[in-house]
């Protein structure tokens, strides 16, 4: 069963994630910034972190730099979940290993989609 680690300060957002994904077999884990979700990743270890880009205390792109350099959790699979599209910030992320990105608002089957091409979703 994979765990997936949803990390957006927005706490609506990490709910309608969790209610997605509630119809699969797996561990959701929830952060509000990127500094809990770097710490939630070396303690959970999770299969797949579902990251939002414009966070207050460190972003996105902050948490995947960190997250790159270390060697325990440096190839855990990210997609980008954010409404920042521009050019510039998904280089940088493509850069930096995401695997893929959903613009917000997000549609459930999209989402599904994105994420089964990383991790096994079994429904229940």
């Amino acid at each position: 069963m994979p765990t997936i680690l949803t990390v957006d300060d927005s706490r609506m957002i990490r709910k309608a994630v969790t209610r997605v994904l509630q119809k699969f077999q797996c561990r959701i884990v929830e952060a509000e910034d990127g500094a809990v979700g770097l710490a939630q990743t070396v303690v959970e270890k999770p299969d797949l972190i579902i990251l939002d880009y414009n966070m207050p205390v460190m972003d996105g792109v902050e948490m995947l730099k960190h997250l790159r350099n270390d060697p325990a959790i440096k190839s855990t699979k990210v997609i980008f979940l954010t409404a920042n599209s521009g050019p510039e910030i998904m280089r940088m992320a493509v850069s930096l290993g995401v695997r893929d990105y959903i613009l917000k608002p997000f549609n459930d089957d999209d989402l599904i989609s994105k994420i089964s091409r990383q991790v096994s979703l079994i429904p229940l």
